[in-house]
Order: structure tokens, then sequence, then C-alpha cells
């Protein structure tokens, strides 16, 4: 079973907060063994349908796509998907150290049912305050910030305002100063996190797996070669015939994810020296396995 591990964030007063048992076991064991013997309770398999298979030149990156912070945006991007809008487009931006972005670079290419303009996202607002895994600690972009679902997210001070962070792996839409724009011009965040943008463009999923395909593009273009070309993006769940890959995340109001809080505030390994006591939204990693 391959394991790979990303980044990301967000939190406050009704979360869950970290019990005794947690820390008292994280003190005791390295984060490496709380990820090897967490219960399959405290995992969730990701669902096929929320999975966006991104076909690039050296092969497939998967995306899981936010549905309960963003959904105008997942839905469309599944439409987006499912229509193939992406073929034989490309990845035609690429910033070292801030964002691959790719799309119709033209903005010429029609769409079938899909929106080529989505009102933003930039975060969701409920009546009522909504439960995170709360860091403690400071934080200088947000009040609160913590994992909703297995997404770093940050909050409002009332929790009644919830959002994706910018750590690096995110995926979210580009757009123009007219903050409803976006529509089909995705980024995947890379290098550093980006939380500066948080809250100025919507974020609506996190790259699962393969991120290594991203930082292996092309950052100029060839003469005579294409640019970054995009093969296809696709839904998962359409293609599990040829492709039945599966995922499975760490539930992240799980006892095991707040006990491997614990273990990187902390860690318990012998080459360690200097134990914070902290640790940063984007700087968490989301225990993330591919399962098939």
């Amino acid at each position: 079973m391959k394991l790979s591990l990303l980044t990301l964030c967000l939190g406050a007063f009704l979360a869950a907060p970290i019990d005794v048992d947690a820390k008292e076991t994280s003190q005791k064991r390295s984060a490496g063994e709380i990820i090897m013997t967490a219960s399959s309770s405290e995992w969730r398999k990701v669902s096929a349908e929320n999975v966006i298979k991104l076909t690039l030149p050296t092969g497939a990156a998967y995306i899981e796509l936010n549905d309960e912070l963003a959904p105008i945006h997942a839905n469309n991007m599944r439409q987006l998907a499912k229509e193939g809008f992406y073929q034989g487009l490309s990845v035609y931006r690429f910033v070292e150290g801030f964002v691959a972005q790719g799309g119709d670079a033209s903005e010429s290419k029609p769409v079938k049912n899909a929106k080529k303009g989505l009102p933003a996202e930039f975060y969701l607002r409920t009546k009522t305050p909504l439960a995170i895994t709360e860091l403690k600690g400071p934080d200088g972009y947000a009040t609160k910030t913590g994992f909703l679902n297995g997404f770093a997210v940050a909050q409002n001070l009332s929790q009644t305002e919830t959002w994706q962070v910018h750590c690096p792996g995110v995926f979210a839409m580009a757009r123009d100063n007219d903050i409803n724009s976006g529509g089909t011009e995705f980024y995947v965040t890379i290098g550093n996190s980006q939380r500066y943008l948080d809250r100025n463009i919507t974020v609506f999923g996190r790259v699962l797996e393969g991120m290594e395909h991203f930082n292996l593009l092309q950052r100029t273009a060839t003469e005579g070669q294409a640019f970054n070309p995009i093969t296809d993006m696709q839904v998962l769940a359409d293609i599990k015939d040829t492709d039945n890959s599966e995922f499975r995340v760490m539930k992240t109001d799980s006892n095991a994810f707040k006990a491997l809080i614990e273990a990187r505030k902390n860690r318990v390994e012998a080459w360690f020296v200097e134990s914070p006591n902290f640790i940063d939204v984007c700087a968490m990693p989301i225990p993330t396995e591919r399962i098939k």
C-alpha cells in the first residue's frame, strides 16, 4: 500500500478539543506509528464521484473536490470533465514556487452544459457555528485554523464563515478582477503556501496524489512542442473500467488525527532536540493512502 502525505489546514470553540488520551498517546508514539496503527474506522474512503483525474505529460494527478465549502465550483468542474472540456488544452502558466494554472488560455473554447463564470465561493457562511478540528495557537491570516473533512480550513471568530486555505497542493479557480469571473481556469499551488490569497479566490479541492507531475511541468515553451498539454480531465467514477484507483484519507475529527497533531507539534523521534509545541495549519500533513 503506497502512502503519500499532503499538507492542509484550520479551527474554533465548538471544535472537538484534542483529548487527554490523544495527547498522551502521541507523546509515546511517533507520527508514523500513529498513522500505521490507526483503526479502519478512523479513515474514510474518498468517493470516486468526488475525484478528478488530470492526465499530464508525465502521469496523472488525482484531486478531491470540496463539495461542502464550494459546491457550485465542484459541480461545475465535474460537468466540465464530463464534457471533455480540457481535452487538448494545457497548463499554460507556471510560476516557480507559486502556481501551475491550466485551462483555455484563449478563453474561446465553448462549454456545453457547464458554466464559464461562477458566483464566488470564497467562504461558506452558516447560521450556526461549524465545528472543526481546531489547531490551537496563533495564525497570521485567520482567527481560527484547523481541519474539516480532510481539508485544511480557516474560520472567523464566531465560526460562521469557513474557507479552505492556500496550502501547497490546493485546487482553486483563477479569476480576473470580477470576483464572479472564474469558471474554467484552475490552478494548483506549488512550493510555499499562498495564504495571502485566502478569501480572495475560490478554493475547492486538493491533490490527493500526483503533485510530482505538476513539479515536472515545463517552465518555458519549446519550439515545435506542445506546452504542458492536458490529455484529459475526467471524473474517476466515469472511468472505473479503465482506472479503478481508490483512496482513503484519515478522518480529521478522529482520535488518531488529533493524536497526530500532538505528535507533529512535539516530535518524539531521537533525532529531534527541540519541541516547539506548535504546528502551522499548512505544515500539518493529512494522511492520504492509495488503497487500489
